[in-house]
């Protein structure tokens, strides 16, 4: 990639059309797709004006202040940090989730465990649900919001993570309807006396292998907590944890809905044999056709 030129840093009066114009060169010189976009989302954030101000007070002239602030921001995109981060938000299942280097940005492909959840437990349901490596708490308060009468419990072994968690259920008025527990994968639920009662465990674990690190994009790979990402050698390291910690936990007819990396459920299928106590339900695949989530069951009586 081309060195990107700085904005202009003179002290000379800039408006606001004029610094997304800036905005929007530099992000596409840095290689952003959507430059265009960005850039405005940027400099409202920065101003911390609504859009249609933006839009309407085009020519008005930014305060030093402002235009430090502005382009403050715009070099961090620059240096390719995600613009969720930025920003400090990502949505998910229509819901508003403040993010930050602590956990891992929510993708809309994840979304499908919440619609898998809600398929297998009815409104008026009163079940027990696991959300394992919860992260933003986006499904764990995604599905609170969903199912009411549920019992959701959410664990992660990061204490920054279930800062920001609890954060984001507060935000969307669930916070007493979810347990927060930390540790490590289910260890966390330990002396919770919960064995056997478990209707469903849900998960978006780490799940990329160690050698893909290295060609991620570079808003993954210097932003993104690698701890969230990378699972080990193989990939699905994890999830064959989960399998195995989770039969003493669920229900008979229990299920337990992973997501997964593409080309990963071949590997998932063998580790479910080997597991005794399971049933490989159904392999779900994105709207770009990859394999994304894993139904496992739990069987027996």
């Amino acid at each position: 990639m081309d060195a990107v030129a700085p904005i202009p840093q003179s002290a000379g009066q800039v408006t606001i059309g004029e610094v997304i114009t800036e905005a929007r060169q530099m992000l596409e010189q840095a290689g952003i797709e959507s430059a265009g976009q960005e850039a405005f989302w940027i400099v409202e954030h920065a101003l911390r004006l609504p859009a249609h101000h933006v839009i309407a007070d085009r020519d008005r002239l930014l305060s030093h202040a402002e235009l430090l602030a502005a382009r403050g921001l715009i070099m961090r995109r620059v240096d390719r940090e995600p613009l969720q981060y930025i920003l400090g938000t990502q949505e998910f299942c229509g819901l508003e989730f403040a993010v930050n280097q602590a956990v891992l940005i929510p993708r809309p492909e994840t979304e499908l465990l919440v619609e898998y959840v809600a398929q297998r437990i009815s409104v008026e349901q009163q079940a027990t649900i696991i959300d394992v490596c919860t992260g933003s708490g986006c499904i764990a308060v995604a599905i609170a919001q969903l199912r009411p009468r549920a019992r959701v419990i959410a664990t992660d072994l990061s204490s920054p993570s279930l800062d920001v968690a609890r954060q984001n259920a507060t935000r969307h008025a669930v916070y007493e309807r979810i347990t927060w527990l930390e540790g490590d994968l289910l260890g966390a639920l330990v002396r919770q006396r919960l064995e056997g009662t478990i209707d469903v465990i849900v998960s978006n674990p780490p799940y990329i292998a160690g050698d893909d690190w290295a060609i991620l994009q570079p808003e993954v790979r210097l932003f993104e907590p690698r701890g969230a990402l990378v699972a080990g050698p193989q990939g699905t390291e994890l999830h064959e944890r989960l399998l195995q910690e989770a039969g003493q936990y669920l229900c008979p007819g229990g299920v337990l809905i992973m997501e997964i990396g593409a080309g990963q459920a071949r590997a998932i299928r063998r580790i479910v044999e080997r597991i005794p106590g399971y049933r490989f339900h159904r392999l779900v695949y994105d709207a770009a056709g990859l394999e994304r989530v894993v139904i496992i069951e739990r069987t027996g009586t």
